[in-house]
Parts: structure tokens; C-alpha cells; sequence
């Protein structure tokens, strides 16, 4: 009885660990994929620069004016900095599509 008792939760744990899991190594679908539109990246950068730079981007402290970056800098540069920090910023403040978004915005600011 022992031997068919064991058997049975043995093969109960197969059984669920089998069902339990989701596959993460699945592409994403289209429900998967974040996506941050552009009208976000105001909202994205009331969240993330203005402690800083201030509430007009007017720069503030240590931190630089950045209402007109997008004179100075391109959208490319402007990521560049978003990511790997510059000065006293540290990198990585905003990451991903959200820094893509942002870098995007704020290259508009002339």
C-alpha cells in the first residue's frame, strides 16, 4: 500500500510541475511588447528629470537647463546621456522604449 500511495503523489507532483509553468523564452506577442507613445514622454520626464532640471527644464543646482537640448544635442546624444549618465547624472534614470520616448522629445526642445 506504501509502494502505491508513493507512487500516486509521485507522479501528482510530475504531473503539476509538467502544467504549472509558463515558457519564457517565448517570442512576445503584440500584447507582450511595451509600448510608450510619444504624448507618454512629457509625462515620463515630469516623473524623471524635474526633480533636477526643474519644473520647466530649466535646470536647477548642479543639473543643467535641458528646454533646449535638442539644440545642443542630438537624439542620439541625448540617449546616449539618458543611459550611460553624464557629470553628476547617474546613467539608466529611464531605460528601454521609455528612454527611447523620452530622448525623442526632448531632441524637439530648441
Amino acid at each position: 500500500m506504501n509502494k502505491k500511495l508513493l507512487t500516486a503523489i509521485f507522479g501528482s507532483v510530475l504531473m503539476l510541475a509538467a502544467c504549472g509553468g509558463e515558457d519564457d523564452t517565448a517570442a512576445p506577442t503584440g500584447e507582450d511588447v511595451e509600448v510608450v507613445e510619444s504624448q507618454d514622454a512629457e509625462k515620463i520626464a515630469e516623473g524623471k528629470c524635474i526633480s533636477c532640471h526643474g519644473g520647466n527644464l530649466e535646470g536647477q543646482g548642479n543639473a543643467p537647463a535641458i528646454n533646449d537640448v535638442g539644440s545642443r544635442l542630438s537624439q542620439e546624444e541625448i540617449l546616449n546621456v539618458i543611459l550611460n549618465g553624464q557629470g553628476a547624472m547617474p546613467p539608466k534614470i529611464i531605460e528601454g522604449a521609455e528612454a527611447e520616448v523620452v530622448a525623442e522629445w526632448l531632441s524637439t526642445k530648441k
